[in-house]
């Protein structure tokens, strides 16, 4: 009786279990067969369908995710475009763009007729650019255009011609203490290797301290990061990884139920650290030397238009926008020209044959420089600092960008480096020719408005001013002053992953004082 019980349980559980098998195996069958199903709706019946690109992008987010993944997006959407065209579909709701009109179609200033006619421009996508720790919008990511422009409106002088000529001394300051600080390197062990990466990271982090805090980081009279500035480094390819998740709200909505407090306590953390320097500079009052931003700001704003909150939000991006990309360009720059000689040697003609003394180096003269200008801007073509292209949304109406129509709540890019760096635009497009901005008619045809490393429009890069004149500052002090040697190690520097910004490798190089002048 007892075996003929025990047999009867054994079978009702194997059904049972049997019944459970089947079930489970229903689940994933109706999982991939909706996963396919909707694949091939992706690649042929979408709104999108008719735009060009691979099938498998068309149909699932997968090769875009590993891209982002393993820092390879810039090459993938290159080599979509080297394949497909101007306009390429990349992932299923995703359109990337390089022809150059798509710059005023998706950011440009817009008359009530263009409007009219190519309908509205898409927005960033605002869901991607994040939100300050505070809960109030910087420049970057205020989605109101009138709170914007007000906003820009309070800043717009300090970062104006006339108020960078105000600040120049603080740049020399600093860029003075840079050249000081290699020559004494040089004196001490004249074999020494440089990280020149380090080195251009310390001038503008310290530069950008001084303007935006009233003080320094000191990490050029340290020689090393402040750990401030290496959370900033951490956050970033951590970030871009992170982003992935925002493409399953689900999993995503998840991800903030769980995350491990101690990365929200350090993002508060790093938050902190702007609010407790804009705290002090806003107690000292007006500088006793020079001008800096707040300075500029308070004389005009008076507490009267800008939040405390606006101007905690607001530091904290200048730290980041204004420092890391500065050193980046300055980084490939130096590269580009140790691995092409005969452009080295004319821009430290140039720089050498213009000036008796590097002091005698100011932003008006430098800036008069052609081929100085000509490097600067084929060192923005061939590495700009923003790799990648920022995400933006067209609107309920969709958009006309570059003659083409795109469906409403599609991303749209302009990926820099692949616009930059195609045929389509540029001839010999890998190579650096800094002669091709300086009239060479062999470049005549260039699509010389594609190179927009600073974006356009309403919402272009306020710093771009203070940019150029900083790299120009710190490139023509030291090229004036010492002969570089690119170290063996180096010499596939540019051979690098990026995570939104280039994941830069140590640029090593040999410095010697100059033996030309």
């Amino acid at each position: 009786m007892s075996t003929h019980i025990d047999s009867t349980v054994g079978l009702s559980r194997l059904i049972h279990n049997a019944s459970a098998l089947q079930v489970f195996n229903a689940v994933v069958a109706l999982i991939i067969i909706r996963w396919f199903a909707r694949g091939f709706y992706r690649a042929y019946f979408h709104p999108l369908a008719r735009f060009p690109g691979p099938k498998i992008s068309a149909a699932t987010r997968i090769p875009q995710i590993v891209a982002t993944w393993t820092g390879s997006s810039h090459l993938y959407v290159a080599r979509l475009h080297r394949q497909y065209g101007p306009i390429v579909r990349i992932s299923p709701d995703h359109i990337s763009f390089i022809d150059s009109q798509a710059w005023k179609d998706t950011s440009g200033h817009a008359t009530a007729e263009q409007k009219k006619q190519r309908g509205s421009m898409p927005t960033k996508h605002w869901s991607r650019y994040g939100r300050a720790v505070n809960g109030t919008p910087s420049l970057i990511n205020q989605q109101s255009d009138k709170e914007h422009a007000r906003m820009r409106r309070v800043f717009n002088p300090a970062f104006s011609d006339r108020a960078l000529k105000q600040q120049e001394p603080l740049f020399m300051k600093w860029i003075d203490l840079l050249v000081s600080k290699l020559d004494e390197g040089i004196q001490e062990d004249s074999d020494r290797k440089w990280n020149m990466v380090r080195m251009y990271n310390f001038t503008t982090f310290d530069v950008m301290g001084d303007l935006t805090f009233g003080e320094p980081l000191n990490m050029l009279n340290s020689g090393k990061y402040d750990p401030w500035v290496s959370m900033i480094f951490g956050s970033v390819r951590t970030n871009s990884k992170l982003s992935i998740i925002q493409y399953y709200p689900l999993l995503y909505k998840a991800f903030k139920a769980l995350v491990p407090e101690t990365f929200a306590k350090k993002r508060y953390e790093h938050f902190q650290y702007s609010v407790e320097r804009v705290t002090k500079r806003l107690e000292r009052g007006r500088r006793s030397e020079g001008v800096d931003l707040w300075d500029l700001v308070l004389k005009q704003d008076d507490g009267k238009v800008m939040s405390r909150a606006e101007m905690d939000s607001n530091s904290s991006l200048f730290m980041i926008a204004g420092t890391e990309t500065t050193a980046t360009l300055l980084s490939g720059l130096t590269y580009q020209l140790l691995k092409n000689p005969d452009k080295m040697e004319k821009l430290v003609e140039e720089i050498r044959s213009t000036f008796a003394d590097s002091r005698d180096m100011h932003m008006e003269a430098l800036a008069a420089l052609p081929y100085l200008n000509a490097c600067m801007k084929e060192a923005l073509r061939v590495y700009p600092p923003v790799p990648v292209g920022l995400p933006r949304m067209t609107p309920p109406d969709g958009s006309t960008i570059a003659g083409v129509y795109v469906p409403p709540d599609t991303t749209v890019t302009i990926p820099h480096l692949a616009m930059y760096t195609s045929e389509l635009n540029f001839k010999d497009p890998l190579s650096f020719v800094p002669e091709r901005w300086l009239g060479d008619e062999r470049y005549a045809n260039d699509d010389k408005h594609a190179l927009q490393p600073f974006s356009v429009g309403p919402r272009d890069c306020l710093g771009k001013n203070m940019a150029y004149h900083e790299m120009r500052l710190i490139a023509a002090k030291v090229f004036y002053k010492f002969d570089f040697e690119l170290c063996p190690e180096s010499d596939k520097w540019n051979d690098q992953e990026v995570f939104t910004l280039w994941e830069k490798h140590p640029l090593m190089c040999k410095l010697k004082p100059a033996t030309s002048s």
